[in-house]
């Protein structure tokens, strides 16, 4: 990998590519450090400046401080980070098996995918407001719920703060979203990579060092060492397990026929299906993790607290692993979701009818499967087998944060575990494959002069 970077760096071409890259990277982070109008930062450094990368924070923001590289806690103008747009994109693909318009869209080729980005654009700027202003409430009303328990009698915002200053701060943060997305498309178009997914990176990478320390300085075994030495071993081979099944596949087997057309012979070649061992990525760990938010985000905006009792308080005592560490109902209940949504997103992404007959229309056939119903219960059987090992393995890849926490007794998050490390890789690894595959342009461009 390192090898592809250096040779990358001496090809102009793609220097410059690497480099604007980066620099909208570094634009990033910048951004991410400049605080909203309105908000008290000294008072808000006191109160999150230590905990910035532990776990304190209330849950029901987890992902979008994650997605946001830790700006939600410094309540900047990049505070939202790219999660609005992921949202909506997920909103969009799954709407697509709904509504028949879209589905329609979605066949029509780069002019149907061209609307469908547009309805995603509109959708990302309807979210952003929706969020901006239900962060903005929970700081200004309950600061304990969303920045920490250290947070809680802390006035994150000016005392003279009014509707009119909140609604600037929701029009900067949306406008801040908004920018966000259009650099996202800058670096897919001039840049190296898919641009969201490399905002992604950025926001999770800046987050990394800060998280992997603070085990060390929570950790009171011998000054913390030797967590820390486990964390990283823990890393390194989690870090190799994911790359050696994120690059697994299953490759079915296609041969076309030939065809007479006039007096040529067309056809006759043979090529694959491939079909990955993880085909739904990250998305459904997104899903299980977004659902079980909603219990302690029904709690704290109904103005409960860990001292509640009732109905509030068995929520919070069954599914906020801030206060109770990771109890069995939020377990299980986090597994069979990210099982289920596996197998869900895997039925909307490979669709073995329209696969099928797309083979039939153009003459290709499995060999030794007949064309037709037996070909698409043959896709069925093969996508439903190597669906159970990526989802289980989604589960347990999921399931490292709560185990190492508990037995390593380290109060910060975890970073070699769900969300995190399967975006890194991934996104690491689709960069490395498209600057190699942009090398071999190059390597072979003398052939085409």
């Amino acid at each position: 990998m390192l090898t592809a970077f250096f040779r990358a760096f001496r090809t102009p071409d793609l220097r410059r590519k690497l480099l604007f890259t980066l620099a909208i990277m570094a634009l990033y982070r910048f951004g991410a450090h400049i605080p909203l109008p309105g908000v008290d930062t000294r008072n808000l450094a006191a109160c999150t400046g230590a905990s910035a990368h532990s776990n304190t924070n209330n849950q029901a923001f987890g992902l979008l401080n994650l997605f946001s590289g830790g700006a939600l806690l410094q309540l900047s103008i990049f505070a939202l980070g790219i999660t609005p747009y992921i949202t909506a994109s997920i909103i969009l693909q799954l709407l697509t098996v709904v509504i028949p318009r879209l589905e329609t869209l979605k066949k029509e080729g780069q002019a149907g995918q061209a609307k469908i980005t547009q309805y995603t654009r509109y959708l990302t700027i309807g979210l952003s407001v929706l969020e901006s202003a239900v962060t903005l409430t929970a700081a200004r009303d309950n600061p304990g719920y969303l920045l920490g328990d250290r947070c809680r009698s802390v006035a994150v915002f000016y005392p003279r703060l009014t509707w009119e200053g909140m609604a600037v701060m929701v029009v900067i943060m949306t406008a801040a979203t908004s920018l966000l997305m259009w650099l996202g498309e800058l670096v897919t178009d001039r840049g190296v990579g898919n641009g969201m997914s490399i905002l992604m990176f950025t926001s999770i990478a800046a987050r990394f060092p800060g998280s992997l320390w603070a085990i060390k300085t929570n950790s009171h075994t011998l000054d913390g060492w030797p967590v820390f030495a486990a964390v990283v071993a823990l890393g390194v081979l989690t870090v190799a397990a994911v790359v050696f099944v994120e690059q697994g596949q299953r490759r079915i087997p296609v041969q076309y026929s030939k065809r007479m057309i006039g007096r040529r012979a067309y056809g006759g070649s043979t090529t694959y299906i491939p079909l990955k061992l993880n085909q739904s990525g990250v998305v459904p760990v997104i899903f299980a993790s977004s659902l079980l938010q909603m219990p302690v985000m029904l709690v704290g905006l109904t103005g409960g607290t860990t001292a509640t009792k009732g109905w509030q308080a068995w929520l919070n005592r069954q599914f906020n692993p801030t206060i109770h560490g990771y109890p069995m109902p939020y377990t299980l209940s986090y597994l069979l979701l990210i099982l289920c949504f596996a197998f869900f997103y895997m039925s909307i992404t490979f669709d073995t009818t329209e696969t099928a007959d797309t083979m039939k229309k153009y003459g290709g056939f499995i060999p030794g499967i007949r064309a037709g119903r037996p070909t698409i219960d043959y896709l069925d059987y093969v996508s439903t087998r190597i669906t159970w090992p990526g989802a289980l393995y989604l589960a347990v890849i999921a399931a490292i944060p709560m185990i190492a926490l508990d037995r390593l007794h380290a109060t910060a998050s975890f970073p070699f575990g769900g969300t995190t490390i399967l975006i890194m890789v991934g996104v690491g690894l689709e960069t490395v494959k498209q600057i190699e595959s942009q090398l071999q342009q190059h390597n072979y461009e003398g052939f085409l002069r």
